[in-house]
């Protein structure tokens, strides 16, 4: 398949590679073209506007930072679906696959423009984060006309292990929201534990050894414990992330009338990272809000993981 993608960054760029090694044409646009030009090598081509992949591609991926830059990529002057462009100009384009994390309300917004301009909208945010990326074992969690989903899954899993349909348009958002209050408070969890453990004197770093098989143990434990204890790791991704999400995850809550305590502390406590600077720091930095000691030892946030500093 020819395809089109926006958004070549820590997720987006191993994601490509997957779709050139399955023998997909990918044409690639950012809004630093140099992260698109990295992936030349690779064998991808790139364009300098969104609306340039339409003359190419039958699919077009997104994964971009927010609501606000998938709006702009897909409607602005110069998008994908641009207003100004006539119906004919659309070419053989029939999807886009937004593996943004945008709320629910604007994913069904979003798709129900496109649909009235022929094309179908899938929203299909991932989780498995750079290391699933780098692997091709993201688990995708899909929304949109169960055809449009069909038809997008073969391409999408050239870097996912796993596709679920979860419903109509904005339904893989809320099950990405769902993820994502899980995630985020268990690695807040996490942080404490480890925290608790370093001021009772033990070897936090041994806790995924000792909690191993147990109710505690997890994907995030074996992960996030090294990170916490241990120098050497290359970041996951920023704080701020994590703090975009769970905003969504609360402004979702009150508009379901959910009562979702765990989260509401979790989002404070991702306020307080950020407003002490962190927010360009590593998902792991939730430990230095509890440990300020340790940030200030570390040098500051710089985007690095806290250990690795």
């Amino acid at each position: 398949m020819e395809i089109g993608f926006c958004g070549p960054g820590l997720m987006g760029a191993p994601m490509i590679r997957h779709l050139l090694r399955a023998g997909h044409a990918v044409h690639v646009w950012n809004r630093t073209r140099a992260k698109s030009e990295a992936l030349q090598a690779d064998g991808a081509q790139v364009v300098d506007t969104p609306r340039e992949l339409v003359g190419h591609a039958e699919a077009i991926v997104l994964c971009l930072a927010d609501a606000a830059a998938v709006e702009a990529v897909v409607f602005g002057d110069h998008g994908v679906l641009a207003p100004a462009a006539h119906a004919e100009a659309r070419g053989k384009l029939r999807w886009i696959v937004d593996h943004s994390s945008i709320p629910p309300g604007v994913t069904r917004r979003l798709a129900e423009r496109a649909a009235a301009a022929g094309v179908g909208w899938v929203d299909a945010p991932v989780s498995g984060g750079t290391v699933g990326a780098v692997a091709g074992t993201l688990a995708v969690m899909a929304g949109g006309e169960a055809a449009d989903v069909e038809a997008v899954t073969p391409l999408v899993k050239a870097y996912a292990a796993r596709v679920t349909h979860m419903g109509a348009a904005g339904a893989g958002q809320t099950t990405k929201l769902c993820n994502q209050a899980i995630v985020t408070s268990t690695v807040a969890a996490i942080a404490e534990a480890v925290t608790l453990a370093e001021r009772s004197g033990i070897d936090a770093a041994r806790l995924t050894e000792a909690l191993a098989g147990g109710w505690a143990d997890s994907v995030l434990l074996q992960t996030f414990v090294p990170r916490m204890t241990q120098p050497g790791f290359a970041p996951l991704g920023a704080l701020k992330t994590f703090q975009k999400d769970v905003d969504t995850v609360a402004a979702t809550a009150v508009e379901t009338g959910t009562p979702m305590p765990v989260s509401g502390t979790v989002q404070q406590l991702l306020r307080l990272a950020v407003a002490g600077g962190l927010a360009d720091a590593d998902f792991t930095a939730f430990i230095d809000v509890l440990q300020p000691d340790r940030r200030r030892a570390s040098g500051g946030s710089d985007g690095t993981n806290r250990a690795g500093s």
